[in-house]
């Protein structure tokens, strides 16, 4: 009985013993599994990452479409100026004026803008045609061109001058939608010692990104 016994204990301790890496291989297999995982996940990562940036690019692209880029601007205006309110108006254009002004050949410097026949005009607006437009037109290179406005708009501002005594300024041309608008501004003029000031504000201004850069460039 005792022989028997014992060889019944050493046949438990042998099935142990084979039974033991048995319960390891599911451990190493998990490990395992477990690095495939890890190497993995950076690829899922990453799908995800080009997927956000291709939104991005399309977003990016959309904004692009109703983006605004500009033409020219009206830098004497707000020299000689306080700018009290602004407005992007539509301007009436010939066919030749709206390729004159994509070659960039236009200048506003020394326009102003004037309400007549319940509008407000564009005067002064030097619009140098291209060779090719003038064999077929006589182009006026500074006809009044009509600002395109909101009828509540053009009394809102129309009243503002009357009362106010302000004055509509040009301050830029540039693209909206690939159509070419115009900001104006109701403006009021600044006098010679205004002037001064804001000389000597944008003299500051340069000094201190001057002072700005040099300290980054020693940095």
């Amino acid at each position: 009985m005792r022989t028997l016994a014992s060889m019944s204990f050493m046949h438990l301790l042998s099935a142990m013993s084979m039974a033991k890496p048995l319960l390891l291989l599911p451990q190493r297999a998990s490990k395992s599994l477990a690095r495939q995982q890890t190497a993995i996940m950076p690829l899922n990562t990453l799908g995800r990452k080009s997927t956000q940036a291709s939104l991005s690019v399309k977003i990016a692209a959309c904004n692009f479409r109703g983006a605004v880029m500009s033409i020219i601007s009206n830098k004497k205006a707000f020299h000689d100026y306080f700018i009290e309110e602004q407005l992007e108006a539509g301007l009436v254009l010939e066919g030749w004026e709206v390729k004159a002004i994509r070659a960039g050949r236009v200048q506003i410097k020394e326009s102003y803008v004037y309400f007549r026949d319940g509008a407000f005009y564009l005067i002064g607006c030097h619009i140098t045609p291209l060779p090719e437009a003038s064999t077929h037109v006589k182009p006026d290179v500074t006809r009044s061109r009509k600002l395109l406005m909101k009828q509540g708009e053009i009394e809102k501002w129309f009243g503002k001058v009357e009362r106010a005594g302000l004055t509509v300024v040009p301050l830029n041309l540039h693209y909206s939608r690939g159509r070419i608008k115009a900001d104006i501004g109701l403006a009021k003029g600044k006098k010679l010692h205004d002037k001064r000031e804001s000389e000597k504000d944008k003299d500051w201004q340069r000094e201190k990104q001057r002072i700005m850069k040099h300290s980054n460039n020693d940095s």
